[in-house]
Parts: C-alpha cells; sequence; structure tokens
C-alpha cells in the first residue's frame, strides 16, 4: 500500500525551510533524508493515512530542531525505527 503514497509531495527545497543562517540546502537535504528513511522503513502493506500522517510528523517535530543540520544517518534511522515501531503513541498525539 505505500506505493500508493507519493514520498514528493513531502519533500522540501530550501526555499521552504527558513532562515538557517546559510545552512538552508543542508537542511533541506536533511530533511529529505528523513523522508526517505521513514518512508524505505514503512512496511510495504502500511495503512496509507498512517504512512502519511507518520511523514507529516517529520516536519512538525524537526523543522525548529537546532541539531537538524548536524544529524548523521545513523541518528535519522534511528529516529525513523522508533517512529515506526512506536507509531501508535505519536498518532494518538
Amino acid at each position: 500500500m505505500k506505493e500508493l503514497v507519493v514520498i514528493h509531495d513531502f519533500l522540501v527545497s530550501e526555499q521552504v525551510v527558513g532562515d538557517w543562517e546559510g545552512q538552508e540546502e543542508l537542511v533541506a537535504e536533511k530533511l529529505n533524508e528523513i523522508y526517505h528513511t521513514l518512508y524505505d522503513l514503512a512496511e510495504p502493506d502500511i495503512d496509507v493515512e498512517t504512512l502519511s500522517q507518520l511523514l507529516e510528523l517529520v516536519w512538525e517535530n524537526w523543522i525548529g530542531q537546532e541539531v537538524l543540520p548536524e544529524l548523521e544517518t545513523d541518528d535519522i534511522y534511528d529516529w525513523c525505527r522508533h517512529l515506526l515501531d512506536n507509531r501508535s503513541q505519536y498518532l494518538e498525539q
């Protein structure tokens, strides 16, 4: 079912991330890496609505985080795995 979610609808450019003191391109790349990692880790039969809601949480959780430009791939993977494993907790909020 996840193939019904168009990942490109969620990806961001440096123009939409706001002012990051010259790091806008890097911030956009990190956010897009989170989106792609979450999408890739999601099980193939995940409900479309659930996956869309989880992808929406990426922006909500990360856009204001000062650590965003310094995130490593392992950190991104761990966060995405945690989000998927604990989705009911995050989707209830």
